[in-house]
């Protein structure tokens, strides 16, 4: 156990467990940053947010990562798994066509990095993320989980945490309680998807074993889910590396640099996602769009619209 003064705003929270991690090239606040997730707050140097229901305090130092839990851990996989420690990132890299592009989008954003989420959590937030942009989504997010989750225990100094609630938890909210966290049409997407899914009528644990065309139909049978939402939770939460989700964003940033600014339609599009960039387009998706993020700083604000259709 590490117990550290509380005077120091950067130090690691009082009594918790702490694990180094010697990673090299991951760059943290893009990663936790990027509109993957949306339970992550910067405290001081660290980032604490709630994975299932531990808080974690994640900090990058020269030599790697340090994770901090206040529950005691003696297995930390379930954190690897959450920020895919065991992936050759040098050969995602290597995966990635070889275009201009490409290599200034790596050149600008190195080390940002994929997550693997909770398929419920996944899918429950990007049901809310619909024209929202992400300080938006997050705050729907935090009062959905303060109102409807499990306080999670945290160390001095740290915000109250809460779980993310469970489909057999929101299948029990009305549509008006969801609607009270500032959701608004997204309620009833969010309470029907809950009834289903704990209902039996979807089995989110099953489509980690099926092909990603039969995920993503099983997923947009699901009210409010599309195609941008479905691919996003194929990549954030079941890994399935070839998802490329197209917001307004991505569909902008593949006619500017692909096609001359030409107003390509979107299927077209995803026809050349498929066809260009490789096993790992998911990632070279999220490169892509903070690469444009950078080049259209003047817009930053309506550029840090992740999630917006």
């Amino acid at each position: 156990m590490i117990v550290l003064p509380a005077t120091d705003p950067d130090a690691p929270p009082a009594a918790t467990t702490r694990r180094h991690f010697p990673v090299i090239r991951y760059d943290l606040e893009s990663t936790l940053n990027s509109g993957q997730a949306f339970r992550w707050e910067q405290n001081g140097k660290g980032w604490e947010g709630v994975i299932g229901n531990r808080w974690v305090r994640l900090s990058a130092t020269p030599e790697g990562l340090v994770a901090e839990s206040l529950k005691p851990v003696t297995d930390w996989s379930w954190l690897s798994r959450y920020l895919q420690l065991d992936q050759d990132f040098d050969e995602i890299l290597r995966s990635f066509p070889d275009d201009e592009p490409m290599r200034e989008a790596v050149r600008q954003v190195h080390g940002l990095r994929l997550l693997r989420q909770d398929p419920w959590e996944c899918l429950a937030s990007f049901l809310l993320s619909s024209t929202k942009q992400i300080v938006q989504i997050r705050r729907i997010v935090a009062q959905l989980c303060q109102r409807h989750g499990d306080p999670v225990p945290v160390p001095p100094g740290s915000k109250p945490a809460f779980t993310f609630p469970g489909a057999e938890r929101l299948a029990r909210v009305s549509e008006a309680d969801l609607r009270d966290c500032r959701m608004g049409f997204r309620a009833g997407y969010l309470r029907n998807t809950a009834l289903r899914v704990a209902g039996g009528n979807l089995d989110l644990a099953a489509l980690f074993r099926v092909s990603e065309d039969e995920a993503r139909a099983l997923l947009m049978e699901l009210p409010g889910v599309g195609r941008k939402i479905a691919d996003c939770i194929l990549l954030f939460a079941y890994g399935f590396p070839r998802a490329f989700p197209i917001d307004v964003w991505v569909l902008k940033a593949l006619r500017a640099l692909y096609f001359d600014g030409r107003a390509v339609p979107q299927r077209e599009l995803q026809t050349f996602a498929a066809a260009h960039f490789g096993p790992q387009a998911g990632y070279a998706q999220q490169y892509l769009f903070h690469y444009m993020r950078g080049r259209f700083h003047e817009n930053r604000t309506h550029w840090n619209s992740r999630s917006v259709f």
